[in-house]
Order: C-alpha cells, then sequence, then structure tokens
C-alpha cells in the first residue's frame, strides 16, 4: 500500500508543475480578464487538450 503512495506522489508533482506552467502560459497571453479566468480554467484541465492534440496527431498518421 505504501508504495502505491509513494508513485501517486511523483505524479502528482509532474501534474502539479504542469498546472503551474500551463497556468502561467494561458494567462499571459489572456486579452482580458476574463480570458484570464477562461486561461485558468484551461489550465486545470491540459491534459486533456494534451490527449486530444495527440489523439488528433496519430489519427492523421
Amino acid at each position: 500500500m505504501k508504495s502505491n503512495m509513494q508513485q501517486g506522489a511523483q505524479s502528482g508533482a509532474v501534474y502539479g508543475l504542469g498546472f503551474i506552467g500551463a497556468a502561467v502560459y494561458f494567462i499571459s497571453h489572456a486579452a482580458g480578464f476574463w480570458m484570464g479566468v477562461l486561461g485558468f480554467l484551461k489550465a486545470m484541465v491540459w491534459p486533456a487538450f494534451l490527449i486530444y492534440e495527440a489523439f488528433k496527431y496519430f489519427a492523421q498518421q
């Protein structure tokens, strides 16, 4: 049970760093306040965007 918790901590750290990076990226490219809010929401679901784009890329291959 303890080893499962340690593996989850590593992926949580990667997700957390990815969230911070995505939030900075999306908010810095926002044109206004509400676009910044939308950017923050996008940052929370960035893995879904990543998988969607990956599937779209591999479907073209």
